[in-house]
């Protein structure tokens, strides 16, 4: 380990242009227990790690020259729970995962005690447990008088002992010193289980405290390039605005009763999907396959939760059916090219660029409907595949 670590210090000095009289300098130690130490004839006191670490702006584990090993195992660690958890499907609700989910989370909570400051291991182990609380607990809620929207049950809520850990954790990970990209997934999924426990105070806080949109990477990337750059940016742009709708729109009308159980809230959803299907003009609709499909599905259940007729229902069955396979085609094929105009400069997609829907997203889909429409579905050879 001394030849080792000597090793590692004299590459690192060499490295950033410095003497071993500047680091003997900056340490406050002689030039000779520098060069000690390089050629393995001494070490320094274990109190002086970090100083060097610090010195030459790396982590002690990789002064050491476990620095690979380390990054090794914690992508055996993040690829394993990825494949649990993205296998789980993007619909949470109670009773909904499988066990090996919690399995995951101890495996997550063993890595974040062996790397207490590693942001990815951290955001993985929140979500695995912010999906695990909504396994066991499910959320309440209770339409107000006064406004007709749904409210969050925050006695109840607050309760969910995973919740709760998932929160303690995603504050972790925002302290930690993340990527802006991880700290964007964090935020994003910290600010909605704020409010469902009640923290409205924290969750108005962190919102307050980011950019606006109208200077968002997606809206400024278009204005910074030029040529083919500039026009897969502004596809980017579309996408991203018109997805942020399509959540916006669907939450609103789901937390209203009144709307989700109305024609006026139906032909909403039928105009975000219309405006999907007018920027996908040629019907190649790519990772917004599912988003369409899933906007299907709940037109389907709004027919059917408010007695709407079985020709409607199989109606927006089938087309999400439809949107929803071609979305797994994409996944287990790769090799997409967007050819819409608007869309058209977007990159490939390959194998591994979108999430793949649970093996038994069907299975669970059909369980919400009545019987007699499960056997209408039945009937359709089409649907074999939901039965297997």
């Amino acid at each position: 380990m001394r030849l080792n670590f000597g090793a590692k210090i004299r590459e690192l000095r060499r490295r950033d242009g410095r003497t071993q009289e500047h680091l003997a300098e900056a340490l406050g130690v002689t030039a000779q227990a520098v060069s000690r130490w390089e050629s393995g004839g001494s070490y320094p006191d274990m109190e002086m790690i970090p100083a060097i670490a610090n010195y030459f702006h790396v982590s002690i584990d990789e002064l050491f020259g476990y620095h690979d090993e380390r990054e090794e195992k914690i992508k055996r660690i993040l690829d394993e729970a990825t494949g649990i958890l993205t296998k789980q499907g993007m619909n949470m609700y109670q009773g909904s995962l499988s066990d090996d989910v919690e399995e995951c989370i101890n495996m997550l909570r063993d890595a974040s005690e062996e790397f207490p400051n590693e942001p990815k291991i951290l955001l993985k182990l929140a979500r695995a447990l912010h999906m695990w609380g909504w396994n066991k607990y499910g959320a309440k809620a209770n339409s107000a008088e006064s406004t007709g929207i749904l409210e969050f049950d925050i006695e109840y809520n607050s309760q969910n002992v995973y919740w709760q850990e998932a929160v303690r954790v995603y504050e972790r990970l925002l302290k930690s010193n993340p990527s802006p990209e991880d700290r964007e997934i964090g935020i994003c999924q910290i600010v909605p289980l704020y409010c469902r426990m009640g923290e409205y105070e924290k969750a108005k806080a962190l919102a307050n405290d980011q950019n606006a949109i109208i200077i968002s990477k997606e809206l400024l990337l278009p204005m910074a390039t030029a040529g083919e750059e500039r026009a897969r940016y502004q596809g980017e742009r579309i996408m991203a605005l018109l997805s942020n709708l399509q959540f916006a729109i669907s939450e609103s009308v789901s937390l209203r009763p009144a709307v989700s159980s109305s024609e006026y809230g139906k032909q909403i959803l039928l105009s975000v999907i219309n405006l999907y299907e007018t920027v996908f003009v040629d019907g190649r609709c790519g990772r917004w396959h599912w988003s369409i499909g899933y906007l299907y599905l709940t037109l389907a259940h709004y027919e059917k939760d408010n007695d709407g007729s079985l020709e409607n229902i199989l109606n927006y069955f089938d087309k999400g059916f439809d949107h929803c396979k071609e979305y797994v085609r994409i996944c287990n094929e790769g090799g997409y090219r967007y050819s819409a105009p608007l869309v058209s400069a977007l990159p490939e997609i390959g194998k591994d660029d979108i999430n793949p829907i649970a093996e038994d997203f069907w299975k669970k889909e059909l369980r919400k409907y009545q019987k007699n429409i499960v056997e209408e579905i039945r009937k359709n050879p089409k649907y074999a595949e939901c039965f297997e």
